[in-house]
């Protein structure tokens, strides 16, 4: 599946698409800020997994990066995590933790699993990736739908053996060895993008 969206025409629909909380919004507080990206308690580190089983390896790195893209969000208000900060790319953190939660369904559900499921998000002005549509309004919401959808591939794999096969959109079998290379790759490409919006956003840097 294609890793970025390109830029979409204006936004339809009645969801908003800016950057700014609308002031309209029931029950929103301009002055009060209510949430914050979650501190990441780290449950693998990379010097365990140097000669643990190729299973538990291939878990512990998909593990590793998974906690290191929430752990370049920690701490930041909504309004930083949708904010664009490398210009003229569209990326965000907040759009980053969206295109997973998009990838980890597509992969893991929708082909491991065979579950006939649409989109994580489908308002419109989305596309079909999660890097559209950001809204900081939506940021806790999407957080927890990355994290349903993480647990929710942690389930579909493990009844799989690595060398059990399935089927790919253009119809080519693959097995979940190959699966769980495919998903370190991919997130190892969007940490290196979080690396450089996080420290646009606050200089913070490190892993």
């Amino acid at each position: 599946m294609t890793l970025l969206a390109s830029p979409d025409s204006p936004a339809r629909g009645d969801r908003p698409r800016t950057t700014t909380v609308p002031r309209s919004r029931p029950g929103h507080d301009p002055k009060r800020t209510t949430w914050t990206a979650p501190r990441i308690e780290r449950t693998t580190r990379i010097g365990d997994l140097a000669t643990v089983p190729e299973r538990q390896m291939l878990e512990g790195w998909l593990t590793w990066h998974r906690e290191t893209l929430l752990a370049k969000c920690a701490g930041l208000e909504p309004d930083r995590l949708a904010r664009t900060t490398v210009e003229p790319s569209n990326l965000t953190l907040l759009g980053l933790v969206r295109h997973m939660a998009e990838v980890e369904r597509s992969w893991f559900r929708r082909r491991l699993a065979g579950e006939r499921i649409g989109n994580v998000f489908t308002d419109p002005g989305d596309g079909d990736e999660g890097i559209q549509g950001v809204h900081e309004a939506y940021a806790a919401r999407d957080f927890e739908r990355f994290r349903a959808e993480v647990a929710a591939s942690r389930v579909a794999a493990a009844g799989h053996d690595l060398d059990e096969t399935f089927t790919s959109a253009r119809g080519t079998p693959l097995s979940l060895r190959w699966l769980y290379v495919q998903m370190i790759q991919e997130y190892a490409r969007h940490n290196g993008h979080a690396d450089l919006l996080r420290e646009r956003t606050d200089g913070k840097t490190g892993d």
